[in-house]
């Protein structure tokens, strides 16, 4: 069947090649029912807006952050000195089951929101699921039955599409026009920073590592791991000279940038997802805390002078100048009083020892821990025999990652500083006005990975 005349998502997924997508590529903004109001290209569409089928959003959401199967998980789980050299660490996994989108350690760290006119769904992250919903879930996307699959690892959250301002600092004035009206659909990740945090912590601070912390904010001290300095005793390295030191930024910046790979990865995913079913689409910022806000999160202010890491005399200061207002931060999302997405922080937990206890215990609770489930959700021929050998985190590796991460908390009133949950980006899919693009730009704009919408929609 050419592609030409494919109506339905099975037949334009099975007649379309990823070559053809990674060279069609190209962010189009202008679908129907858009109006661009000024400058040389300002064009009104003729059409009404036209929302995606939902085979259409079940084959965007799958692509963004489907489960797909058993994370192999490859790396050396033990310890061992090979001429000289150190090899060990592979307890950074966090689990053995995989997504469409890459993820540091398989922590699987970004939530999607899926905004339209019919409301709100939030696409379940595998540790959202029951270990027993894997099998299933799995052999849906193998088989394609990519609907099926949207709805068994879905839910619904609201009735309406949340919007925000259009303005300043919500939408930048260039998106204005287009983002997240009538007929589109957008996807949303949303993502918690704070297992990822512990555990790169807890990987960082392990016997193969051995990272020194120090916080740049506060004077350079160190971040709550002073009595661990070998020049106290201690089992890291504080010698600037032979040792690992590195500032709390960088760790945050380390942390922002393998959050950012796996969203990455789901934005190009949804970009050539979108290009194989002939639809239009465009990543754009949605970094604003009231992304959170409209989408049901727990909300808590926390003084700007704090999220600063100010010392006492200068947040007295702001407080008397009036300066000091509170910055929103996002705590965790619950549906009919149950948590959705709980990260490993208070007001969760009663502090930060006991969020790194309960992070622990979730990779190695016997039985249950995603490093200690027997075996069932790896793709090891003996699972069981290949968790059973991962090692558990030292006393003492434990003991400085609570001391720093609570730190962390008790200097910036959050945790991790940068906040537990954050949006970045986000990305819209909608049908393509291709008189726009027939208008303004040369014949090879559009393909037939577009036109095969052009007989859809009234004017």
């Amino acid at each position: 069947m050419p592609y030409e005349s494919a109506r339905t998502v099975e037949d334009r997924l099975a007649n379309y090649r990823l070559m053809a997508a990674l060279i069609d590529r190209r962010s189009r903004r202008f679908g129907k029912g858009m109006t661009m109001h000024v400058g040389p290209l300002a064009h009104a569409s003729r059409f009404q807006p036209e929302p995606l089928t939902k085979e259409e959003e079940a084959a965007l959401a799958f692509a963004a952050g489907g489960i797909t199967g058993y994370a192999f998980g490859d790396l050396p789980y033990g310890n061992g000195d090979v001429n000289g050299i150190k090899e060990g660490g592979g307890q950074v996994m966090v689990r053995f089951i995989g997504r469409t989108a890459a993820s540091g350690e398989a922590i699987h760290a970004a939530t999607i929101f899926v905004l339209n006119d019919s409301g709100v769904r939030m696409l379940r992250r595998p540790q959202d699921l029951s270990t027993t919903d894997y099998p299933q879930l799995i052999t849906l996307a193998r088989e394609g039955k990519l609907l099926d699959l949207y709805e068994k690892s879905s839910v619904h959250l609201m009735d309406h599409r949340p919007t925000l301002l259009r303005k300043m600092p919500f939408v930048a004035p260039f998106n204005t026009w287009d983002t997240n009206l009538p007929g589109t659909t957008y996807f949303l990740p949303v993502i918690e920073y704070s297992a990822f945090y512990i555990n790169l912590i807890l990987t960082g601070l392990g016997e193969e590592i051995g990272m020194w912390i120090v916080d740049e904010r506060n004077n350079f001290c160190p971040a709550g791991l002073k009595k661990f300095a070998k020049s106290r005793g201690g089992p890291l390295n504080d010698d600037l000279d032979t040792g690992i030191p590195v500032t709390l930024g960088t760790v945050e910046t380390f942390l922002a940038q393998f959050a950012a790979v796996e969203t990455g990865a789901m934005f190009q995913n949804l970009g050539l997802m979108a290009e194989a079913l002939g639809l239009g689409g465009y990543i754009h910022q949605a970094q604003n805390p009231e992304w959170l806000k409209v989408l049901g999160f727990d909300i808590k202010g926390v003084p700007l002078s704090q999220v600063f890491g100010l010392g006492f005399f200068k947040r007295l200061i702001a407080r008397l100048l009036g300066k000091d207002r509170d910055i929103p931060t996002a705590l965790g999302l619950k549906l009919d009083g149950n948590p959705l997405i709980r990260p490993f922080c208070p007001p969760w937990y009663p502090d930060m020892e006991k969020a790194v206890y309960a992070f622990i215990d979730y990779k190695y609770g016997a039985g249950h821990g995603t490093l200690r489930e027997n075996g069932t959700t790896t793709a090891f021929k003996d699972g069981n025999a290949i968790q059973g050998r991962i090692p558990r985190y030292s006393d003492t590796t434990i003991a400085a990652t609570i001391a720093h991460c609570q730190y962390v908390y008790e200097k910036y009133g959050r945790f991790p500083a940068i906040g537990p949950l954050g949006t970045v980006l986000a990305y819209q899919a909608h049908h393509v006005d291709s008189e726009f693009y027939q208008n303004f730009y040369r014949a090879d704009a559009l393909g037939s990975v577009n036109r095969v919408h052009d007989h859809r929609g009234s004017a």
